[in-house]
């Protein structure tokens, strides 16, 4: 396993909201980054969201022009996964399919060098399953970033069955190095955050649901009452409430019956309408 000063170069598989999201912040901790997805449009996609992101920090004066330009400089996109092949640590940051996960661990596993640590983005599947998919499982660990990655202060370091203590030596070295502060979970379904946030989100989609208050009240509540700084459903709708219905739906299939999804959630989501990215959810989002 590498240690943290001999990494140079950091692949990210998927240049999602997450993937490009690890990418950029990557990049503008020094880091060399090759991004890897399987069309260039989906590569084009993850660039402007860097450029756009990128543009708002410097905006907002957490970064100057000049670091932006260098960090971007440093990211590069590939569809063929053996460019990853320099990479001491790879993060992959695909959707929530156990299948397409396991596969693409599988293909790393004959791609990388041995010494190379292997992080996933889940955030509800099993690091174990994952990691079962290679003959490396002790180099397998979860690196759960939270959305938007450039902005969320924090990590979630999950460790597998036969995670070694080195490879979360270095995920939570890496992960502080990137600036962002962590803390650890077994693999268990969930893990901590989402364990917690799902049940938290679905009780205030059933509240509204039920008419126990209107959605800005429900929200209002949460933030006044609680400091929290936002409301379960406001939050919802910026995670995806798509997002949201599927880690709900792993969590019941695993845990039982007090992670039933609400129905409301259910409805929107088959509606098409998945919150900010798609401009409705709980909310109106309009042209953003």
């Amino acid at each position: 396993m590498h240690a943290l000063e001999d990494v140079e170069t950091v692949g990210v598989v998927g240049a999602g909201t997450m993937g490009a999201g690890i990418a950029q912040v990557a990049a503008t901790a020094g880091y060399d980054v090759v991004m890897r997805d399987i069309e260039q449009s989906f590569l084009d996609r993850g660039f402007d969201t860097i450029e756009d992101s990128l543009s708002r920090l410097v905006a907002r004066d957490d970064l100057t022009e000049d670091e932006a330009a260098a960090a971007e400089d440093r990211i590069t996109g590939t569809t063929d996964l053996a460019d990853l092949a320099d990479a001491e640590i790879v993060v992959e940051a695909a959707p929530e399919d156990m299948e397409l996960k396991q596969s693409i661990f599988a293909d790393l596993d004959d791609a990388l060098d041995e010494g190379t640590l292997l992080a996933t983005n889940t955030s509800t599947l099993s690091i174990t399953t994952i990691a079962s998919a290679t003959e490396r499982a002790d180099a397998v660990v979860g690196l759960h970033f939270m959305n938007p990655v450039p902005i969320m202060a924090g990590v979630e370091i999950v460790t597998g069955e036969r995670t070694a203590d080195e490879s979360t030596e270095l995920a939570h070295a890496f992960a502080e190095d990137l600036g962002k502060e962590t803390w650890e979970s077994d693999d268990k379904p969930g893990f901590v955050t989402n364990r917690i946030l799902m049940p938290w989100i679905n009780e205030g989609v059933r509240a509204f649901d039920e008419g126990v208050a209107e959605k800005e009240d429900i929200d209002r509540g949460m933030t006044l009452g609680t400091n929290v700084p936002m409301g379960p459903l406001e939050l919802a709708d910026h995670i995806g409430l798509d997002v949201c219905l599927h880690a709900s739906e792993t969590l019941h299939e695993e845990l039982g019956d007090r992670y039933t999804p609400a129905y409301l959630l259910k409805r929107k989501v088959e509606a098409g309408d998945l919150g900010k990215k798609t401009g409705r959810g709980f909310y109106d989002y309009g042209e953003e």
